[in-house]
């Protein structure tokens, strides 16, 4: 059973800096994508940053040179390290994993993700 644990979210003032993790288990695919997806209260989930399994990425473009997705295969462990942050980056933030890969342009869509984590808190005040 695949299970995706993400932790690392808090409460931090606007310009501050947190360092989210997602702990996957169970999970073998190696063509896989892995993502990071936040959800504000009232607004709709949207894709943050993905990575695939050769190390490359996408960002939206609200958080691009402010956040960086990394992994780290041999922890099994996906990251994001945001930086910066202001009071818009506010939201629930979920590690998503796929079955394989998909072309770029859908990267930051929930579709190919079948697999998701609880969610971490992050809140950021002005």
């Amino acid at each position: 059973k695949v299970q995706l644990v993400e932790s690392g979210g808090g409460s931090v003032q606007a310009g501050g800096s947190l360092r989210l993790s997602c702990a996957r288990s169970g999970y073998t695919s190696s063509s896989a994508l892995m993502a990071w997806f936040r959800q504000a209260p009232g607004k709709e989930r949207e894709g943050v940053a993905a990575i695939d399994s050769d190390g490359k990425t996408r960002y939206a473009d609200s958080v691009k040179g402010r956040f960086t997705i990394s992994q780290d295969n041999a922890e099994n462990t996906l990251y994001l390290q945001m930086g910066s942050l202001k009071p818009e980056d506010t939201a629930m933030y979920y590690c998503a994993a796929s079955n394989g890969g998909t072309e770029r342009q859908w990267w930051l869509e929930s579709g190919p993700y079948s697999y998701w984590g609880q969610g971490t808190q992050v809140t950021v005040s002005s």
